[in-house]
């Protein structure tokens, strides 16, 4: 258990080692037994090799058969020590007997060796079975499968707090109330308060944002902040500013000729009235006008008037 000081925003990666460090060094067993004694020296020898290593990575490497299954190596002495579960997802389904077959209990890096192996061997069934562990490897890139997720849902215990690991990255994992959540930390969710956790439930990326409390949080809007659910009285108004543009732009039309307006001079009419709408006071620093439009308009030249007949109907041009 590390505690850190209140109030602390800010913690150094020598700083959380030293207290990694500790927390390692507490683990001493209270047996006084030479075996075990030397046991614990070896692996605080071992540990104090990796620690600087968890600041820029670990090298770990996944068996196909269990969501705990690693290969066993010096890296994974930490989270034994610590009592830290690390845990993957990328498991070969067993409702697939050849892909069980090709895989085996090998690892990834026992995996990727067969595969050469077997695609230069002579025999057609170790050839086959090859491409069979190929295309596993291909079709689970993710490093995530659907057999993995269940797995993993139903071996994670309730509050336990773990490292899921998937495509070379290490993530905090809980589960909530039966649901698996990550702890967002990517950089584009610095300023975003109300995204803490992530879900993981599904296996091709499809998940959502919740806050400290595990609430649904909003999805992040353009300007950083988490977009609130739109005002009815607001949109109402905006209806209601269009109603009377267009409105107002009606009437007009009725005092011009009979040649009534282009697509292009009314889109300009249209555009202009918005901009005056948005922008009703002068700026210290003016305004540049809005823009032109392009020279061509609903697919015809700006030169030329499509002639409109004025139909008796009650209609309102919005």
């Amino acid at each position: 258990q590390v505690k850190l000081p209140p109030q602390k925003e800010v913690i150094t990666a020598e700083e959380l080692m030293a207290h990694l460090g500790n927390c390692i060094l507490a683990t001493q067993p209270r047996d006084t037994s030479e075996g075990l004694q030397l046991n614990f020296q070896q692996n605080i020898s071992d540990t104090m090799t990796v620690l600087p290593k968890l600041s820029t990575g670990l090298d770990v490497n996944v068996r196909f058969t269990g969501v705990s299954d690693f290969e066993y190596t010096p890296e994974c002495i930490v989270f034994d020590l610590l009592n830290i579960p690390l845990y993957h997802g990328w498991l070969v389904d067993p409702q697939i007997p050849e892909q069980v077959q090709a895989v085996g209990k090998l690892s990834y890096n026992q995996l990727v060796e067969k595969i050469i192996t077997c695609k230069q061997a002579s025999d057609s069934s170790l050839v086959s079975e090859g491409l069979v562990a190929e295309q596993f490897l291909e079709a689970t890139a993710s490093q995530l499968t659907f057999h993995g997720l269940c797995e993993l849902t139903a071996r994670a215990r309730e509050g336990e707090l773990g490292v899921f690991f998937r495509n070379n990255h290490f993530s905090t994992m809980v589960k909530h109330k039966g649901h698996l959540y990550l702890l967002v930390t990517d950089q584009g969710f610095l300023h975003e308060e109300g995204v803490v956790w992530e879900s993981l439930h599904s296996v091709d990326g499809d998940s959502c944002f919740c806050d400290t409390e595990f609430h649904l949080s909003h999805a992040p809007g353009k300007d950083g902040a988490t977009a609130a659910p739109p005002d009815p009285r607001l949109q109402q108004r905006q209806v209601d500013q269009d109603y009377m543009v267009a409105l107002s732009l009606q009437q007009q039309q009725g005092q011009d000729p009979p040649s009534m307006l282009s697509d292009l001079e009314l889109a300009r009419q249209l555009q202009h009235e918005e901009y005056q709408q948005h922008h009703p006071h002068p700026h210290p620093h003016p305004h540049p006008a809005p823009p032109p439009l392009p020279a061509q308009a609903g697919g015809r030249p700006a030169g030329e008037r499509r002639q409109r007949q004025r139909p008796d109907l009650d209609c309102t041009l919005l």
